[in-house]
């Protein structure tokens, strides 16, 4: 195919270019060129700044948290919801060499304290409205107890953010770092039940915004970022805007009645598009937009045809992982792939394979494990040695989803070796939410599967065993048990009860497969959390767009968590 050689001459002239210094120099750069040119507006608050006071912004804060001790290799993390504080801090931890370390907004006390603990945090940058998370922790590690900074509302216990930049030099003097200093300890669900932290550098996050920025060899001025920055995409988005001298339009939130609103109010170029947005009702001003180029990452192939005819613009699958940042792209022009179920071929600065067990590449059409290598890739897991020895094969990532490559370079993902549920672009560990249903009175056994949604990919699924002799519980007594241990997005969506012993292996390990193989849908025989009641056959059908648009925007049915 023509468009073959023309996608990998750009890869290639991508790798070639020079990369800027660091994350600082990129933004320096920006402002020296087009210092009057927004770099970022919150759609919410219609908070805007230029690049030159994005840049002066970032410069105070820096100083600020130099005054209380932050110096490269710091450890800093941030638990904001989509506002400004959140790329400034992030922005000016940058330009010190200092560490992010990335907080979800749904933690609870549980989930924080670890993550506080495992990444050995030395300040810690909390929005006011997530402070009765903060509050429940049983007790601060003692490094950071006197640096912590609240956005918002003043808490008397702890000192504002504001403070830390009011006043400061508009210039900062500290070294700068270089591109292979550590820029986020990012953490990811992995299958052992605790999230692990992968060690990303500067490199890592500017050849992945550049891959995005420039792969398609479009022009962007106005890109749509709608992912809660605690995620990567609005940390790569940020940073693609800046190579694009474009300006950055953040949401506060995903949202399917609202994302095509945003597109055609703000001329937006460039997003990632949900499924929500393609179920939303058609309408007449669907096509009415300026868009580009979309990304969409396991948008299912039947659609896709539909999605373009249907909004006017070019939706192309791409795949990431917070471990390689950016994978995989099918070209802009390959528009016969579309709806093929191709991820793509090897976007810049990565080259892929699939393998067997003992890494060794398989013949084409094969399916095996798929394996990344390339410049800026994680640098490893934080304290996690054995996650380090097992997750590659020599140089090569393994990705743990298992994938064919067929005899151009395309790869189809057809599944995964990792026992997760991947829920809405969430990865859960079904080890984690297994660990907290255990410790539940009157619970024997449990084991979490994931069970094919058309809105989110997939849902939680629990099926549980009582103790001998014991009644099953209330499964919303359950589920108001697992709401104070785990984040809303991991709590299950389906529960079922079962009186026999689950399907084991001769080494006592529960037989998953088997378990799922038992009936055809999994979501029979379940009380459902969204619908508040046991499913009847009647039930197993898609839900409509509505009850899916209100379990989106975090109001559930029955269970408020």
């Amino acid at each position: 195919m023509p468009y073959l050689k023309a996608y990998y001459d750009r890869k290639m002239r991508i790798e070639a270019e020079p990369l800027p210094d660091n994350i600082p120099a990129l933004l320096e750069a920006a402002a020296a060129d087009m210092p009057e040119r927004l770099a970022y507006h919150f759609i919410a608050t219609n908070e805007t700044a230029t690049y030159a006071e994005l840049a002066e912004q970032v410069n105070k804060l820096a100083n600020g948290l130099l005054s209380i001790g932050v110096r490269g290799g710091s450890h800093v993390a941030l638990m904001m919801p989509n506002i400004p504080a959140w790329p400034i801090t992030w922005l000016a931890l940058a330009r010190l060499g200092a560490v992010a370390v990335p907080i979800n907004v749904r933690y609870t006390s549980r989930e924080l304290l670890f993550g506080l603990e495992d990444a050995e945090v030395d300040a810690f940058i909390v929005d006011a409205q997530y402070l009765d998370a903060v509050r429940g922790l049983t007790s601060l590690p003692e490094r950071m107890r006197e640096r912590v900074f609240v956005v918002g509302d003043d808490a008397a216990e702890y000192r504002p953010w504001s403070a830390l930049w009011e006043g400061q030099p508009e210039r900062c003097t500290a070294p700068l770092p270089d591109l292979d200093t550590l820029m986020n300890i990012q953490y990811t669900s992995g299958t052992t039940g605790l999230p692990k932290g992968c060690l990303l550098s500067h490199r890592y996050w500017l050849t992945c915004a550049k891959s995005h920025a420039d792969i398609d060899g479009l022009k962007y001025e106005n890109i749509l970022a709608s992912n809660p920055y605690f995620y990567m995409t609005p940390q790569w988005l940020t940073l693609m805007a800046f190579f694009q001298r474009a300006t950055l339009f953040v949401a506060s939130h995903r949202s399917g009645s609202k994302t095509m609103e945003w597109i055609r109010e703000h001329g937006i170029h460039f997003c990632l598009l949900n499924k929500i947005v393609y179920d939303q009702p058609s309408s007449l001003e669907d096509a009415s937009n300026e868009v580009k180029k979309v990304c969409i990452y396991g948008f299912p192939k039947s659609d896709q045809l539909d999605l373009e005819e249907r909004f006017g613009f070019p939706a192309r699958e791409a795949f990431g992982m917070t471990e390689i940042g950016a994978g995989l792209f099918v070209p802009l022009d390959a528009s016969d792939m579309t709806g093929s179920g191709s991820a793509g071929i090897a976007g810049p600065f990565r080259e892929c394979r699939v393998a067997d067990a003992e890494g060794n590449t398989v013949p084409a059409n094969q399916t095996g494990e798929l394996l990344f290598r390339g410049p800026g890739m994680l640098q490893g897991y934080y304290r996690r040695p054995d996650a380090n020895e097992t997750g590659f094969h020599g140089e090569w990532f393994r990705t743990g989803d298992l994938a064919r490559q067929d005899e151009r370079g395309f790869v189809y993902i057809v599944g995964r070796i990792k026992d997760m549920v991947r829920r809405a672009g969430e990865n859960i560990a079904a080890r984690e939410v297994e660990e907290v249903l255990a410790k539940m009175p009157g619970i024997a056994e449990v084991a979490v599967v994931p069970v094919p949604d058309d809105l989110r990919g997939e849902e939680v699924k629990v099926h549980v065993r009582m103790r001998n002799g014991m009644e099953p519980i209330d499964p919303e007594a359950l589920l108001a048990y697992c709401a104070l241990h785990l984040a809303v997005f991991k709590i299950p969506r389906y529960v079922e009860f079962r009186a026999e012993e689950f399907p084991k292996s001769p080494s006592g390990k529960i037989r998953k497969g088997e378990l799922q193989a038992e009936k055809p849908d999994q979501r029979s025989d379940s009380w459902d959390r969204v619908l508040g009641r046991w499913l009847t056959p009647s039930d197993l059908a898609p839900e409509t767009g509505a009850v899916e648009e209100a379990i989106e925007n975090g109001h559930s049915v029955r269970l408020r968590c």
